[in-house]
């Protein structure tokens, strides 16, 4: 079996190469190449955390597997990311146990690839302004993900903590644009592309303030009660979402659904639009809404992906297992 370290990961595995895994398995679960299986996310009732698995199989790449980790509030203090996870590969053909791989910034990169492959095929093309609603450590990499996808002049943020801004302020800098902090009328105002990237219980971002032709990417919902935006707004907005079930459920998606304001047969699969099945975006006035669920898939494609990175490269360590 082989060993990747969380450490050695940064050095592999590029924004880049994360963005075309991703963007390939949403095209294989829309074919019905690909495929999850159902999620475990629970309250562990130690340290406030949740846990869970994701996993599935991906016939088109042989890629099997599963990620294990969660969500522990606490343990910034502790000098670690609240977000912690394992992906645990398997051979195919055998079933033997083949990679350990550290899931911690792979997990950061694949979400960020997600938002940005629906930025790709859903943004207007003109989008000049970017606004990211949360700066949470996750906030950085979906900036430095989306800003690849458009010619954005500028970003704008908002965050419930402003102290936490500095974040979205330094890696705009970083990226050579400026940053303002705004309140959420101006927000919603004024970028054409918005990224929600929060652990909200309640929606941040009301149908009123939308402009028509934004693109929302909503990815912070991933569990049951999350809701980052109105459900009137999932409602209005033409939905995507890299899985069907997982976004009534457990996405954004699942309220507007729960009231009866959308139907689940008017969710259309991200891997439709960039297969050519869905025409995606149909007009400059449109609001369309990528619901971000996070599938156990996205995570197996990074894993294999630099996998193959560390073993090439000598990285990778064999173990008898």
């Amino acid at each position: 079996m082989w060993i990747v370290p969380e450490g050695t990961i940064g050095g592999l595995m590029t924004p880049d190469a994360a963005f075309a895994a991703v963007e390939q398995v949403f095209a294989a679960m829309s074919r019905g190449d690909a495929y999850n299986f159902p999620v475990i996310r629970e309250a562990i009732g130690h340290a406030d955390a949740l846990y869970g698995f994701k996993s599935g199989f991906d016939r088109a790449g042989l890629n099997l597997g599963l990620k294990s980790g969660g969500y522990w509030p606490g343990n910034a203090d502790k000098g670690l990311t609240n977000h912690q996870s394992t992906v645990i590969l398997f051979d195919a053909d055998t079933g033997r146990a083949k990679a350990l791989v550290g899931g911690n910034l792979l997990t950061a990169l694949r979400t960020a690839a997600a938002s940005a492959v629906s930025i790709k095929h859903l943004a207007r093309p003109d989008a000049k302004v970017l606004g990211i609603v949360g700066a949470g450590h996750q906030s950085a990499f979906q900036m430095r993900a989306a800003v690849a996808q458009r010619d954005f002049e500028r970003v704008i943020g908002w965050n419930l903590h402003p102290e936490m801004l500095s974040r979205l302020a330094d890696t705009a800098a970083e990226l050579g644009l400026p940053f303002e902090a705004v309140t959420l009328d101006r927000l919603a105002a004024e970028a054409e592309v918005i990224i929600t990237i929060t652990s909200s219980f309640d929606p941040i971002l009301m149908d009123a303030q939308i402009t028509p032709g934004t693109h929302l990417a909503c990815m912070g919902t991933d569990t049951k009660g999350k809701q980052e935006v109105d459900a009137a707004l999932v409602a209005r907005a033409t939905v995507f979402t890299d899985e069907v079930a997982q976004s009534v459920t457990l996405g954004e998606a699942q309220h507007a659904v729960a009231a009866g304001l959308k139907a689940e047969a008017d969710i259309a699969e991200m891997g439709a639009v960039i297969n050519g099945t869905h025409p995606g975006r149909t007009s400059d006035a449109e609001v369309t809404l990528f619901d971000g669920t996070g599938v156990g898939l996205q995570d197996l494609a990074v894993a294999a992906a630099v996998l193959d990175l560390a073993i090439a490269t000598g990285i990778a360590m064999e173990v008898e297992f």
